[in-house]
């Protein structure tokens, strides 16, 4: 045993810190780098996909919104199931099974194949995110977990800025062997999450103790730590992960994701149709993707800033308010400029408080449920939470063929979301007292 504050417990501590954020946030950053790109590039795709395949924003909102419906059904399924096999080989499973469709998604060629694809593609991603976030419960001490997952976060957000670029290099391939650009971009944005997936056979280990990287002392420092946090947990109270599910505090963190899911998927699929329609058709479809790391870049950067600052004074609610409040006025700005550079600086504003809440939102969430709730309760929220990522496309296309081909209407209603996510994580959030119950 090592005294919590001691030297040695400090080195020890530094230690398994650099080797968790040099090791393993990086590994798991790039699996789901290309988790978000074969998710989210049929927006880069639907640039000529629609025109291609004579399919209206109707169509188009639905089929981007109905992978959730999928991801929401198998995402609590998916994590239970890995907490029995284990991380390794049901990550492993999750990337060959989401590569493979995705990049089947180029053989789709009406409506129902459409729907078909992207729901069969959400079936197959489900589990990932929560099951990382799980994954981090067997490895990150409670008072560390912020400071990690902000750092993941912000990692992904700075690897994924390729995603745009290479997604309008990919559509300049249109007509090459027969296939249209958005057919090969697919294609080749799929291939690597099941290369990926023989990756994390080889090279992830299941926990601390299967870790051939961290000695044998800071392995017990790590254990020490966790069994730290999880008598700490049973002693302010248990709850089952089932109980979770009717628990005030866990469908209140519910809806807060639900609505920000929604706000932000409306845009994140309509995004390069905005900017490509209030640039007067004079942005290419390739300029249109690869300006969209602007956003990216704030978003990563703010993000990083955000969690060190929250890991130090350790207010999560205040940077959870703060940065939906700062998201709903980059919504109502995108409403309002009349011009593509215009909607760039909004959506920069928009991705800078989405990224200053988002690492703060699941430490509170992480930290708000024990060990024994965390399979169960982290699919459960984000599941539902997701399900805003149906509404908010559906929503966008259904409002955008209603007012004749506008945005502002959709995006509106997204900068109203937001808000009221603010509002209710500055009613919900505050920390517990002690003698409330944590959900484990």
């Amino acid at each position: 045993m090592f005294e919590e504050n001691s030297e040695e417990s400090k080195a020890l501590e530094r230690a398994v810190v650099i080797k968790l954020m040099t090791r393993l946030i990086p590994f798991l950053a790039i699996l789901y780098v290309f988790c978000l790109l074969d998710r989210g590039n049929v927006s880069i795709a639907a640039l000529t996909m629609q025109r291609d395949l004579a399919f209206s924003d109707k169509v188009y909102g639905l089929g981007a919104g109905i992978f959730f419906i999928g991801y929401f059904l198998f995402e609590v399924p998916s994590n239970l199931i890995m907490e029995r096999v284990g991380a390794r080989k049901w990550i492993a499973r999750i990337m060959v099974t989401w590569g493979v469709i995705s990049a089947a998604m180029m053989f789709v060629s009406t409506p129902l194949s459409f729907y078909c694809m992207r729901f069969l593609l959400g079936l197959a991603e489900a589990g990932f995110y929560p099951g990382v976030l799980l994954y981090f419960t067997f490895w990150v001490p409670a008072k560390l977990r912020a400071r990690v997952i902000s750092r993941f976060l912000a990692l992904t957000a700075l690897l994924g800025l390729f995603g745009g670029p290479l997604g309008g290099l990919l559509l300049k391939l249109n007509g090459w062997h027969g296939l249209h650009g958005w057919q090969w971009l697919f294609l080749i944005e799929g291939i690597p999450s099941v290369l990926l997936s023989v990756a994390v056979l080889k090279f992830l280990p299941d926990s601390p103790r299967h870790a051939t990287w961290l000695t044998e002392p800071e392995k017990q420092w790590l254990a020490n730590q966790l069994e730290h946090d999880s008598r700490t947990q049973k002693r302010v109270g248990h709850l089952s992960w089932r109980q979770a599910l009717t628990e005030p505090r866990i469908l209140h963190l519910c809806l807060i994701f639900i609505m920000t899911a929604t706000a932000g998927n409306a845009i994140g699929f309509f995004g390069p149709q905005l900017l490509k329609a209030r640039s007067g058709g004079l942005w290419s479809d390739s300029f249109v993707a690869s300006v969209g790391i602007i956003p990216a870049i704030v978003g990563a950067i703010s993000m990083a800033l955000a969690s060190a600052h929250s890991d130090r004074t350790g207010k999560r609610q205040h940077h959870v308010v703060l940065g939906y409040s700062i998201a709903a006025c980059g919504f109502l700005l995108c409403a309002f400029m009349p011009t593509s550079w215009g909607v760039i600086v909004a959506l920069s504003i928009t991705a800078l408080g989405e990224r200053i809440a988002a690492g703060s939102y699941w430490a509170v969430t992480t930290n708000l449920l024990g060990a024994r709730a965390a399979a169960g309760g982290l699919a459960f929220i984000n599941s539902v939470g997701n399900l805003g990522g149906f509404i908010g496309p559906f929503l966008m296309g259904e409002l955008k063929t209603r007012s004749g081909g506008a945005f502002g209407a959709g995006l509106s209603t997204a900068a109203g979301l937001m808000l009221c996510a603010a509002l209710m994580a500055l009613l919900t959030l505050k920390p517990p007292a002690p003698s409330q119950p944590t959900v484990a």
